[in-house]
C-alpha cells in the first residue's frame, strides 16, 4: 500500500503561476487554501474516447473516484512541462507524446486550492497504469456524460469536463 508523502515540498504560486513561496503537501491539503500548481493531461485515442484513471482507496483526496487521465502536483523546482512528462510516465507509462495546453484556472475545494494547467494529447500506444492507480480505461464522451453527477467521478474532473466542453 502506498501513501502520499506529507512532507513533499510544493511551490506556492499566485494566480499567474509566479512562485511566491513553498509548503509541504500536508500544509497544502489541510484546508489552508495555499495555492499550489498541478498538471492535468487528458489522453484521447483516435476514436475520440477519453482515458480516465481510477483513484485508489488510500488516496487522501477523492478515493475510489474516476478522474482525469493524468494529474499531479508540480514539485518545487519543476516546470509545467517537466511535471507533465514525469506524471504521464509515472501514472500511465507514457513517455512519447505531444501535448497542447488547453487552459489554466484555479480550482478550489473545501481542503485545497490548485492552479491547474490543463493539457490534452492523442495517444494510441500501450498504457500501463502504475500501482499509484486502481487501473483505468477509455470512456466514450457519451458514457461520461451519462454518468455525470452520479458520484462516479471526482468533482474536479466533472468541473473540468464541463469547462472544456469535450
Amino acid at each position: 500500500m502506498m501513501f502520499d508523502n506529507n512532507e513533499e515540498m510544493f511551490p506556492i504560486v499566485d494566480e499567474e503561476g509566479n512562485i511566491t513561496g513553498a509548503a509541504t503537501r500536508k500544509e497544502c491539503h489541510s484546508g489552508s487554501k495555499l495555492l499550489h500548481p498541478v498538471v492535468h493531461l487528458h489522453v484521447f485515442n483516435d476514436k475520440g474516447e477519453l482515458y480516465l484513471q481510477k483513484r485508489p482507496a488510500w488516496k487522501d483526496i477523492q478515493p475510489n473516484k474516476w478522474d482525469t487521465s493524468v494529474g499531479g502536483h508540480i514539485d518545487l523546482g519543476e516546470s509545467v512541462e517537466m511535471a507533465l512528462k514525469r506524471e504521464a510516465q509515472e501514472e500511465l507509462g507514457i513517455s512519447d507524446f505531444t501535448f497542447e495546453l488547453l487552459t489554466h484556472y484555479v480550482f478550489e475545494s473545501d481542503r485545497e486550492k490548485e492552479l491547474v494547467f490543463c493539457h490534452r494529447t492523442t495517444y494510441n500506444g500501450e498504457i500501463s497504469p502504475s500501482s499509484e492507480l486502481d487501473g483505468g480505461r477509455f470512456w466514450s464522451i457519451e458514457e461520461i456524460k451519462n454518468n455525470l453527477g452520479k458520484g462516479v467521478f471526482a468533482p474536479n474532473f466533472e468541473s473540468e469536463f464541463a469547462r472544456l466542453k469535450f
